[in-house]
């Protein structure tokens, strides 16, 4: 009996202090803080100058601030804010993918918001007038075809132009953790795809604006004057799940990780989710010949034509799948092998999603993953090898 006693005692004394180190190595790991919780420090800097915002919805401040908007933090230190600059999605981050976002005053703020997206992705030196110094915070995902990026490109370009001193306040990427994909070649070119990058390049958006300088991707490879203000108590292997959904299709940590994978069926006859509560973590079609799992895209927040709206589709579900360290093609192979009618799977724009004409050859062909893997490997070698030169973070 006193054996007995004296086991479960030192078991039960060996787990509470396993236990109770795991409690207090949680309570002493550093809060991430992003590039815009160390804006305090440059409040003095920015008093008596007249400010430009880029922002949307998840502009916010981390920790104890309570999601407070970087809008609202500048004016409660009474900072003067000239114009607000919106992306895709619009300021309060309400719009569908694609849909063009007007020109609006903030109901909140009564500021005049002037969207980035549509007819005018670039502020036009009108719209600059009057700014003396330009600040950009949006969160990003770490994809190419991410149109924030494509905004940022303008934004310093526009800053470049014009001399006006651009701050970057960087974010942490929730897909930092690998690079992979064809890197985009320059006749696929567009506002999904501005650069010669891998679908997912494995760098914050400070980072990522640091290479567009660097690398002389501004027109005639003007150079803004650029400062980043890093993230705090962040390193590459980090993990940060987003408080705010970046985007109306992106609702969690989930959708942010299966997004570079299957974005890839964005252009073609599939739905991936839009219309339903589990966008980017479904696929399916009318069609598709496996009948195991299906949905039926409905209107919803964030789309209001779904394609295949009202239509039960069949499919898979990957919502409970791993979330991929790498682009994973099964999907889509699996999508076009399981289409009845292959020669409509395409639709327009396929090529500037993949950023080359290959990849939707090698699919039409058949070939299989590693080999059209190993068709990327030079490539994104040499992007490696650029991108060493910006990385902040280790």
């Amino acid at each position: 009996m006193k054996k007995k006693f004296n086991y479960f005692f030192i078991k039960n004394t060996f787990l509470f202090c396993v236990l109770s180190l795991c409690f207090f190595t949680s309570l002493c790991q550093e809060v991430v803080l992003p590039g815009i919780n160390q804006l305090e420090g440059l409040i003095s800097d920015l008093q008596g100058k007249k400010i430009g915002i880029v922002a949307h919805q998840a502009s916010t401040l981390a920790n104890s601030y309570k999601n407070q908007h970087l809008v609202d933090y500048l004016i409660k230190n009474r900072i003067e804010i000239e114009k607000v600059f919106a992306p895709e999605h619009g300021f309060r981050g309400k719009a569908d993918a694609g849909e063009k976002i007007k020109t609006e005053i903030d109901k909140k703020t009564g500021l005049r918001i002037i969207s980035l997206y549509g007819k005018n992705k670039k502020p036009s030196v009108e719209k600059l007038n009057g700014i003396e110094l330009m600040i950009f915070d949006l969160q990003d995902v770490g994809v190419r075809f991410y149109t924030y990026l494509s905004t940022l490109h303008f934004v310093m370009e526009a800053c470049a132009e014009n001399n006006i001193p651009l701050i970057v306040l960087d974010r942490p990427n929730p897909n930092i953790h690998y690079v992979d994909g064809p890197v985009l070649e320059f006749q696929h070119k567009s506002f999904v795809g501005m650069h010669p990058v891998p679908i997912v390049y494995g760098m914050t958006i400070g980072e990522y604006a640091q290479m567009i300088n660097g690398e002389g991707w501004l027109k005639n490879e003007i150079k803004v004057k650029l400062k980043i203000i890093p993230i705090k108590n962040y390193t590459r292997k980090t993990s940060y799940e987003l408080p705010i959904r970046p985007s109306p299709n992106l609702p969690n940590s989930k959708a942010i990780a299966l997004y570079p994978s299957l974005c890839l069926m964005e252009p073609t006859v599939y739905s991936i989710g839009r219309g339903t509560e589990l966008q980017f973590q479904i696929y399916g079609h009318p069609k598709y010949k496996n009948k195991n799992f299906y949905f039926q895209p409905k209107p919803n927040f964030g789309s209001k034509y779904p394609k295949h709206s009202n239509t039960i589709c069949y499919g898979k579900d990957l919502s409970s799948a791993p979330s991929p360290k790498k682009i994973e093609l099964e999907w889509i192979i699996d999508a076009y092998q399981n289409f009845p009618y292959p020669d409509s799977f395409f639709l327009n724009g396929f090529n500037r999603i993949a950023g080359n004409s290959m990849l939707k050859q090698q699919l039409i062909n058949g070939t299989n993953e590693i080999e059209i893997r190993k068709s990327w490997v030079k490539d994104l070698n040499e992007f490696k090898k650029v991108r060493e030169k910006y990385l902040i973070y280790f």
